[in-house]
């Protein structure tokens, strides 16, 4: 490859360098060299890679999203982690007497950040759904920590998890990988919290590239990403780090409930 493709990926954490660092010398040893272009928030990654100043992102979804509207659907979409796929909102609680959905109506529900796709977006047309209306139905308490990080900052979502534990709010939202983890921990107690709802599955990260970005170019570097292989011990670190055992190939299909979400708050 004669030029680097230049790669955009925010720091929601210090392991981001550690990872990218890793990306880039597997893929110097594969004689495709890429230039890792750090960024403090996702509309700061969007904005450079609609102005052609990156080549590629690493994108939440909400990034993807706003990529996808702003470029009339030119960005082209790429791998993202295995475990980006099918993942749940769980709406929690610890109260005996809440049984349904209808029963948090005129109650305080925890959210994580305004921009947080898993603990506040999609769980509020979730609830949109089922019957409670967004600033009519139930009081909105949201945790804005990481404003920007697009709930890749767990922060936000760890406030709204204590609020339910400290009994300031009836019900909170939280990805089930968290509460899965949360509950293991000693974080939640798994004897006195529940899972009232579900939402349907969605998607998580994935990669997208510019408009006009030769797509051999685009394609050969997924090509080259899924050869990243868990058993190898260096790549196993990165893997960890970035929560995946392997790279599959993207979809957009997963991101519908966040574009009904975008639709119905008008974020965007």
């Amino acid at each position: 490859m004669s030029e680097k493709l230049k790669i955009g990926a925010v720091i929601y954490a210090p392991q981001v360098t550690v990872i990218w660092g890793i990306i880039t010398d597997f893929f110097e040893k594969e004689g495709f060299p890429i230039e890792p272009v750090y960024f403090k928030d996702y509309k700061g990654q969007v904005d450079a890679l609609l102005n052609n100043e990156i080549d590629m992102a690493w994108n939440s979804p909400l990034a993807w999203l706003d990529g996808y509207l702003r470029s009339a659907g030119k960005t082209l979409n790429g791998a993202m982690r295995d475990t980006d796929q099918d993942r749940q909102s769980y709406l929690v609680v610890n109260d005996p007497a809440i049984q349904s959905i209808e029963d948090l109506k005129n109650k305080t529900i925890a959210f994580g950040a305004i921009d947080s796709p898993q603990a506040r977006l999609i769980p509020i047309e979730f609830l949109h759904q089922h019957g409670l209306e967004f600033g009519q139905d139930y009081v909105e308490k949201r945790f804005d920590v990481g404003v920007g990080l697009h709930g890749d900052h767990v922060g936000g979502e760890l406030d709204a998890a204590n609020a339910l534990k400290d009994r300031q709010v009836a019900a909170t939202w939280m990805l089930d990988f968290n509460f899965e983890r949360w509950t293991k921990d000693g974080t939640l107690d798994p004897a006195t919290v529940r899972v009232l709802a579900k939402t349907p599955s969605f998607d998580h990260c994935i990669f997208s590239g510019r408009v006009g970005l030769d797509e051999t170019k685009f394609n050969a570097f997924t090509e080259t990403l899924f050869k990243m292989d868990y058993n190898n011990p260096e790549h196993k670190e990165m893997m960890d780090l970035e929560g995946l055992k392997r790279w599959v190939a993207g979809r957009t299909e997963g991101f519908a409930q966040l574009q009904a979400a975008n639709e119905y708050l008008k974020f965007f």
